[in-house]
């Protein structure tokens, strides 16, 4: 009747909430047997349940939707440790979203590479300009770049990505 929770059984059987009289029915009980087959699966995915909220115990296809709830997203560059490693560290980023301590933490969880972070905006038109810097600039991608700084910055703010190699690269005195 389950598929593969053959074997469970309900933490409580229906029947013995029954009242005395109909205990003895063999139709009510041929009838709670059957709720309890059925709910059986329902107790057991709900008494496990903490453990599909925990990164590192969360079955591995559970672990896009966990990661929604943080608001990343994964492209299909990520394995599944690393996933988790990254909603983990993303549950403790959550209170800095927008900031360039989150911003830059985002960029270095799929590039690892240095992050040169500028804001402008104070008597200029606000924008967010974010350098790369890295010994093989032609290697990254910039359009997956764009995307994580698109998603990570504030809605507000216009922003501009730049790959620079570390040879070139001068740093700036607005770095945040």
């Amino acid at each position: 009747m389950n598929v593969g929770a053959n074997d469970l059984i309900s933490p409580l059987p229906l029947v013995e909430t029954m009242p005395g009289v109909y205990r003895s029915d063999p139709m009510t009980q041929a009838l709670c047997a059957v709720f309890d087959d059925l709910l059986a699966p329902v107790f057991a995915v709900l008494d496990g349940f903490p453990a599909y909220l925990d990164p590192a115990t969360t079955p591995e296809d559970m672990l896009d939707w966990l990661a929604a709830w943080i608001g990343l997203s994964f492209d299909g560059h990520v394995d599944a440790q690393r996933k988790r490693e990254l909603v983990m560290s993303g549950v403790a980023l959550t209170p800095w979203r927008g900031t360039t301590r989150s911003l830059r933490a985002e960029i270095n969880s799929v590039f690892d590479e240095e992050v040169e972070i500028t804001e402008h905006g104070a008597g200029d038109a606000p924008i967010l300009l974010v350098r790369l810097i890295t010994d093989t600039p032609d290697r990254v991608d910039l359009s997956r770049l764009d995307a994580i700084v698109a998603a990570a910055k504030p809605a507000h703010l216009p922003h501009r990505v730049d790959v620079v190699a570390r040879a070139d690269h001068h740093p700036t005195a607005n770095s945040a």
